[in-house]
């Protein structure tokens, strides 16, 4: 289980997260939701250890990030696409990945073939396209097998097949009892496969439940997201 509580952090005297409280629980996909600049990131951003809250926790299982042991075995985040240096091939990067958290090296084709990157194994990351770099961080989310995956608008650049590709990989996961994190801006995504939402607006969470109790009251997953976050259209 991921656990949020009471997130708050400040930036040039300016709050950018507020009490920021919630779950996301095994066996489910949790649609993080709000607009750009919500919060969204910046809560990932310490729940991975990447920056540090001014007050709250950030928990996985009980732990901070920063204190497992092979934090990939446990947690597989993409936060900024494929993440890795232009100069790189697609199998050294995540050869040095899976090395530095001690995950078998069979992973690394295991996890290309998966993704739909087999044949660009040995190609230079610079060469890739935003769809190719999303399916590349994604491999490197799942290079541990981990049960929990953080996950920032991972559909971006892919193609109609590549955004079904991944909600059926993120159902599976679900269901096989991973927790899921999914971020987003695109309502339209995240009603095709969330379970329970978390909307944020100006640093503070709006609206957390089940699908069905955030949007009761609403026609669309729109109408709710418009209405709970006080957004124009």
């Amino acid at each position: 289980m991921l656990t949020i509580d009471g997130l708050t952090k400040r930036r040039g005297g300016r709050a950018v997260l507020s009490e920021v409280t919630f779950r996301a629980r095994p066996g489910r996909v949790t649609g993080f939701l709000g607009p750009n600049g919500a919060g969204k990131s910046s809560t990932l951003r310490v729940l991975l250890g990447l920056d540090r809250a001014d007050a709250g926790t950030a928990l996985v299982d009980g732990r901070r990030y920063r204190d497992l042991v092979a934090p990939l075995r446990t947690v597989g985040s993409m936060l900024d696409g494929a993440g890795a240096h232009r100069s790189r091939t697609a199998r050294n990067h995540l050869a040095w990945v899976a090395r530095s958290n001690a995950i078998p090296r069979r992973r690394v084709d295991e996890v290309l073939a998966q993704v739909g990157l087999a044949d660009a194994a040995r190609t230079r990351v610079g060469r890739f396209s935003l769809g190719m770099g999303q399916r590349l961080g994604l491999a490197a989310a799942l290079l541990g097998d981990p049960p929990v995956l953080v996950l920032d608008e991972p559909t971006n650049g892919l193609d109609p097949a590549g955004i079904r590709w991944i909600r059926g990989l993120l159902r599976a996961r679900a269901d096989a009892g991973a927790t899921v994190l999914l971020s987003s801006h695109l309502m339209g995504e995240v009603a095709e496969i969330a379970d329970d939402l978390v909307v944020i607006a100006g640093g503070r969470v709006v609206a957390t439940g089940p699908v069905d109790e955030v949007t009761a009251g609403y026609r669309t997953l729109e109408d709710a997201f418009f209405g709970l976050t006080g957004g124009g259209r």
